[in-house]
C-alpha cells in the first residue's frame, strides 16, 4: 500500500536551503493561551501571600491555611458555573500520619481538586495540573509566623487558578484535574496521599504536570535577568522501572526516552508553539540537584509526571523569613516576582494541557522490526484504546538530538524510512479527530 509521507514542520526554500519553521495553531487553544492575564495572575499571588501563613499544620480559619483552603475552593466553585455542569470543585480531606520528622503527630490535611469531566465516556484518562499552595518561612516546623510563600508556590497555585478560570467554559473528551497540594514542604504528604489512592484505585493517570516555583526571573547571587525561558525536569531512568522495564531499557539504548521524558519534549514542542519569545529547556534530571516536587510521589507509583519550574532561583526569597538583614530584603513576597513571566509559565501549561485532553490515546504495541539487517527502518503499532484518530506521526531524531528533528504523518498502522535505526530514534504518536497530537510511544524491538 502506498504510504502517505510528509514532514510536519520541516521546509526547505531559496537556494541557500534555509530550514523554515512552520507554525500551525488550533485556533480554540491559541484563544485560551491569550486569555491569560498576567494582571489576574498577579490578583491571585496577592490574595494567597495575604494569609499570614499557609503552612500545612496551621489552622488558623481566619488567616491561615484553612483560610486559603476555602478561598481557592471558592474561585474554583465560580469558575464552575460557565462550565455547563461538567466542572465540580472539592476540598478533599485526609489525615497525615506522624512520621517523627516534620509531622509530629496526626494531623489533619486537604487537597483543593477542581476537575473538569471529560465528554468522553469510553476515555478514562485523566490529566492532572498540579501546584502545592501550602507555604513556610526559614523554620519548616514553624506553623504560626508570617509565610507569604508568594513563588514557592503562589505563583504554581494562580498558574492552576487562572487554567481552571480559562479551561471551565470549554469541553474536552478528557478528565483534567485541577490541584492544589498540601503538604509539599512537610514531604509531599498531599501529592503522595492522591497518587496512593489513584494508585489504589485504578485511576488511569496520563500526565501529570507539577509546577512549583514558576514566577520570578531574577537570580541571586548571579543576578542574571531572564524571563525568556522557563525548566521542565523529567526523569531519566524510570524509579518505578520494573526488571522487564529495565532489561528493554538497556538493550534499545533508550535511556532519555523515559514516559516523563517524552512528555517533557511534548510541553517544549508545544509550548513554543503557543507562546511567543519564550523557550522551555529540558533538564535531564526528576528535579533540581538532590531536590524534590510533588510530581515526585506520583512517579514513584508508575504515572508520567514532571516539574515545570522557572530557569532561575532567587533564594533571598525562598524558604527564608521576612526580614531586612544588611540592607538586603529577605522573604517570599509579591513584589519580587514578574508577571509576564508568570503568564508565560501558564501558557506553556495551557497548551500542553488543552492539546493532550484533546488528543487520542497512545498507539498500542509500538514496534521496530529488527528480524533483518537493514539500513530501512519499519515501525508497527496498533489503533489506540480511546479517542477517534485520523492518523499517526511517525517522530524521529538522531541519538544525539535532545529533541524530535522530523515528524511523517501517515494514516496507516505502520511505515517504512529510509533512516538506519542504529543512527536514530523513533516513537509514534495517534493524531485526534480535532488534530491534536498525543503523547508519544517509543517503539520496543520485533525479533519474531
Amino acid at each position: 500500500m502506498r504510504k502517505i509521507l510528509y514532514t510536519l514542520l520541516l521546509g526547505i526554500f531559496s537556494q541557500q536551503i534555509i530550514a523554515q519553521t512552520l507554525i500551525i495553531r488550533n485556533p480554540e487553544i491559541d484563544q485560551m493561551v491569550q486569555e491569560i492575564s498576567a494582571d489576574t495572575l498577579e490578583s491571585y499571588v496577592r490574595k494567597l501571600a495575604s494569609f499570614n501563613s499557609r503552612h500545612t499544620l496551621n489552622t488558623d480559619e481566619v488567616n491561615g491555611m484553612p483560610a486559603a483552603q476555602n478561598w481557592v475552593l471558592s474561585k474554583f466553585n465560580q469558575f464552575a458555573k460557565n462550565s455547563s455542569g461538567r466542572m465540580s470543585a472539592e476540598i478533599e480531606r485526609f489525615t497525615i500520619p506522624a512520621d517523627g520528622r516534620r509531622i509530629e503527630k496526626d494531623s489533619p490535611a486537604a487537597n483543593v481538586v477542581a476537575t473538569i469531566k471529560g465528554t468522553d465516556p469510553n476515555d478514562s484518562r485523566i490529566f492532572i495540573i498540579s501546584a502545592h499552595m501550602d507555604s513556610r518561612n526559614k523554620n519548616v516546623m514553624d506553623p504560626d509566623n508570617q509565610a507569604p510563600g508568594a513563588n514557592d508556590d503562589g505563583s504554581g497555585t494562580a498558574a492552576v487558578i487562572e487554567l481552571a478560570r480559562i479551561m471551565a467554559s470549554h469541553s474536552f473528551p478528557t478528565t483534567i484535574k485541577f490541584v492544589a497540594f498540601t503538604g509539599e514542604e512537610q514531604g509531599l504528604k498531599g501529592a503522595t496521599y492522591m497518587s496512593d489512592k489513584a494508585k489504589e484505585e485504578g485511576w488511569n493517570i496520563a500526565a501529570v504536570l507539577n509546577n512549583d516555583i514558576v514566577g520570578n526571573s531574577e537570580s541571586s547571587g548571579t543576578l542574571i535577568k531572564d524571563n525568556l525561558k522557563m525548566r521542565v525536569f523529567s526523569e531519566t531512568i524510570p524509579v518505578a522501572e520494573t526488571e522487564r522495564e529495565a532489561s528493554i531499557r538497556r538493550y534499545t539504548g533508550s535511556d532519555n526516552d523515559s514516559d516523563s521524558r517524552l512528555l517533557a519534549r511534548y510541553i517544549k514542542e508545544l509550548g513554543e508553539r503557543y507562546v511567543d519569545q519564550f523557550e522551555v529547556k529540558l533538564i535531564y534530571r526528576a528535579d533540581r540537584f538532590l531536590r524534590g516536587g510533588d510530581q515526585t510521589a506520583f512517579a514513584r507509583n508508575g504515572f508520567t509526571a514532571v516539574r515545570m519550574s522557572e530557569m532561575n532561583e532567587n533564594f533571598y526569597y525562598q524558604h527564608e523569613n521576612v526580614r531586612v538583614e544588611d540592607g538586603i530584603q529577605y522573604g517570599d513576597l509579591p513584589e519580587f516576582m514578574d508577571f509576564e513571566y508568570l503568564r508565560k509559565v501558564s501558557g506553556v501549561n495551557l497548551a500542553s494541557l488543552a492539546t493532550l485532553a484533546n488528543s487520542a490515546g497512545k498507539p498500542q504495541n509500538v514496534r521496530i522490526d529488527v528480524r533483518g539487517l537493514s539500513n530501512h527502518s519499519i515501525l508497527l503499532w496498533e489503533a489506540p484504546k480511546v479517542g477517534k484518530v485520523k492518523g499517526y506521526y511517525v517522530l524521529m531524531r538522531e541519538t544525539s538530538s535532545p529533541v524530535w528533528e522530523k515528524k511523517f504523518f501517515t494514516t496507516d498502522t505502520n511505515l517504512t524510512l529510509p533512516y538506519s535505526k542504529d543512527n536514530y530514534f523513533f516513537a509514534v504518536q495517534s493524531v485526534s479527530e480535532y488534530g491534536a497530537e498525543g503523547l508519544p510511544v517509543f517503539p520496543s524491538p520485533l525479533t519474531r
